[in-house]
Formats: structure tokens, sequence, C-alpha cells
């Protein structure tokens, strides 16, 4: 068995999870197409416009994985806000990983720290989408184990009806725990004790990044946060019903009140109303 770091490419005018419906949709999906590519999971985050795992297996299994949860998400897009094809050219690096010279526990730190190097939150274990919280942790969250629920239920929750793994429990969020299938033993012994851990986030270079850029420890909005707001604004302010409905002087207008309320930079911008960056760099030039 062979390790390897997924990443995909950044959505630079879409976002893969709008609401926490769908941060939660992608989590229950995870264990089961894990399963079934035959992948075990050692850490993973899922952030607005992109996503990263580590993962255990062949290269041809892990190749499986992300191209069925891709898949899988992509249905459930155009199931729900009909956008299709959503994910169908979003391009995957794929880069094998080593037991030596700590590239593993790198790579796992970097795609813990994900979620604070963009500045949503200021630890890794305050981020539920991922796993974050899976590792040396004293008090455990109970779950409901799905083994114990209908079929029925079992459906609502995953949408599927394929088999599930054993062991699987369902937090109180409705979600399923990752640490009830992450390799979290494995984890735990790699990096040897929760202070090696916390040296490999602190120096991750996503937490050096952010630092070296001067950034605050203050989290800023997440994007599925501010998107509800965006569609609210181009009624109250235009009455108008989306993005796409208002004029230039309009779109300028709005992303200069997202800017002042919710400190959005560029790349948030473009994410929230699916603006192009040519055209968002633009506009903000008038203001």
């Amino acid at each position: 068995m062979k390790f390897y770091l997924l990443t995909t490419d950044h959505l630079n005018s879409a976002i893969w999870f709008r609401d926490e419906e769908d941060f939660k949709a992608a989590m229950n999906a995870i264990p089961v197409l894990a399963a079934l590519a035959g992948v075990n999971v050692l850490a993973f985050i899922l952030m607005s416009n992109h996503v990263h795992f580590v993962l255990e297996g062949s290269y041809d299994q892990v190749l499986k994985f992300i191209t069925s949860f891709k898949k899988h998400h992509s249905y459930y897009l155009n199931c729900k806000y009909d956008i299709k094809e959503a994910l169908r050219d979003n391009q995957v690096d794929v880069q094998e990983l080593s037991l030596k010279g700590e590239s593993l526990e790198r790579a796992i730190a970097y795609v813990q720290m994900n979620c604070v190097a963009a500045g949503i939150c200021i630890s890794a274990s305050d981020y539920p989408w991922g796993t974050g919280n899976a590792f040396f942790i004293v008090a455990r969250s109970k779950g409901v184990p799905l083994e114990e629920m209908s079929i029925r239920v079992r459906y609502r929750l995953l949408h599927t009806k394929k088999s599930i793994p054993k062991g699987l429990l369902l937090g109180e969020d409705s979600y399923i725990l990752p640490e009830s299938y992450v390799k979290t033993q494995f984890v735990e012994t790699l990096f040897r004790n929760p202070n090696r851990m916390s040296y490999f986030l602190r120096n991750s270079s996503k937490a050096k990044r952010r630092l070296e850029a001067g950034d605050t420890e203050i989290p800023s909005f997440k994007d599925h946060i501010i998107l509800p707001f965006v569609k609210e604004m181009c009624s109250t302010l235009f009455n108008k019903g989306a993005v796409k409905d208002l004029n230039t002087l309009e779109r300028a207008e709005l992303l200069r009140q997202l800017r002042y309320r919710f400190s959005a930079n560029i790349n948030q911008l473009m994410r929230v109303t699916g603006l192009p960056y040519e055209e968002v760099v633009r506009l903000l030039e008038r203001l």
C-alpha cells in the first residue's frame, strides 16, 4: 500500500459547498466511497472551492475514489441547484508520499491547516468539515451506529443503497464522524504524541504563508455564510433576483458592500458572486 496527497484545483468563480447541508452530504459520502474504492482515509478537509485528501491505497484506487467523489457531488449539485457537470473539468493533483523524510506528516499537517490559512478559524480543530478534530482527542464525540438504523433512514442520510462499512457513527449534527472510519490510530502513531503533531501544524507551509503575510488571527467569514446575503442584497438593494440580473453599477455596489461588510478579498468575491476575476478587479477599481 502507498500514500497519496490529492488536491483538486481551486474553482475560481464557483464553490463546491453552498451551505451546511452540502458539506454534510459530502461528509456522509466519503466513508462509503472510500470503502468502495478500497482506500483508507488518513486525513481530509472540505474547503468551499476545493478539497484535499491524504489516502492509503494503490494509485488506481485513489484515482477511483476521487473520481467517484467528484461524480457523486456533481450529481448532488445538479439535483439540488440544477448545476450541470459542475466538477467535470476540475483537475486533481496526485502526489505520492513516503514514510521516509516526514513527507507524510507534512502532508497531513498541510491538509489540516487549510482552514487556518484561509482565515476561517484560529485552530484546525475548530473546523468541522474534515479531520481537524479527529486526532489526540481525550473525549471522543458520541455517535449512533448506522448499522442500527433502517435502510430507509440510511438512504436519506447517504443517498445510496449500497452497503456501508461497519463501525460508522452518526454524530448529533447528522453527519458521519470522521473518527469512526479515519485511521486515527495509525496517524497518532505516526506523529507519536500531540506535541509533535502540533509542531508540524504550526510549521506547515499553509501556516507559515499566513504568518509571513502578516495576517491576524481574526477568522474571516466562510463562503457559505456570505452566499445567502448575496441573494438577499440583490433583492433588497436592487430589487433583482440574482447577480446576473444586475447592471454594471449595481454589481460594483454589491462588491463594495460585500467587501465592507465581510472583509471579503477578490478570490472570495469571485466565488460567492460567480463573477470572473477580470470583472471583479475592474469593478473594484471603479469604487
